[in-house]
């Protein structure tokens, strides 16, 4: 009896680690540079055709792997305090995990309550794993109790022509630091803008480096004050519109 019930035991397991596995073999590989995919899901704000919600804003797309989790309820809470900062960038926010709908609208109330603020921006189902394939936000080390794998905590930061510029993922026990993403986007725009680059450590209003590609009468025409340290090193302060 005992070898019996240990069989099926070590059955189960082998059948929850060949579907953990399936799902992950099968996550789509995206890369900087590639164009972010297109999907249709269900959110806490309604159904979401994403190429159409992001359509010409920088977009902040983030995953959490289980609702009523700890760490993802303070970064949901600081992603929502942060509203007016992202609107003045042109960015939208979106959030993913694999639990329904429904659980997201229950654990926003707990977010809501806990970090004092008022999320009004998408948090999408994602029980299928449709949408976390899509953008390889699988984690191949934790499983829900079906043994089917949680979402990672992954970020993509996609420009308004809809294509991805940044992929991080973070680890189970380390909150996500908004001050370095409102940084990095902060960066990425100003990039976008002016074909320039931004040094180690740079915030915003320093000074921004010319862009390698751009020769230096390009740069003449386009930049006043150049600061030429070397002929690959050109600093000139950050431009404005």
């Amino acid at each position: 009896m005992k070898q019996s019930q240990s069989r099926q035991s070590g059955e189960q397991k082998s059948s929850q680690l060949s579907g953990k596995q399936d799902f992950i073999q099968r996550s789509n590989i995206l890369r900087v540079g590639d164009t972010a995919p297109d999907f249709t899901a269900e959110s806490t704000l309604g159904e979401i055709r994403f190429h159409d919600y992001i359509r010409g804003h920088w977009t902040l797309f983030f995953s959490h792997p289980l609702a009523f989790t700890p760490v993802c309820t303070t970064e949901l809470g600081q992603a929502s305090k942060l509203k007016d900062e992202f609107e003045k960038r042109n960015v939208r926010v979106l959030a993913l995990s694999v639990d329904d709908v429904e659980t997201h609208k229950k654990w926003m109330k707990d977010i809501n309550d806990i970090c004092r603020c008022n999320i009004d921006y998408p948090m999408i189902g994602d029980k299928d794993r449709k949408v976390s394939m899509l953008y390889n936000m699988l984690d191949q080390l934790h499983s829900d109790k079906d043994g089917l794998p949680l979402t990672g905590r992954y970020m993509y930061v996609i420009d308004p022509n809809m294509t991805i510029k940044l992929i991080m993922a973070y680890p189970r026990t380390t909150g996500r630091n908004f001050d370095e993403i409102l940084r990095i986007l902060d960066s990425l725009v100003v990039s976008h803008d002016y074909h320039v680059v931004t040094p180690a450590n740079w915030k915003q209003g320093d000074k921004v480096i010319i862009g390698p590609k751009v020769s230096d009468s390009e740069a003449s025409k386009s930049f006043k004050d150049i600061h030429k340290v070397k002929d690959y090193m050109r600093t000139v302060e950050m431009p404005s519109k």
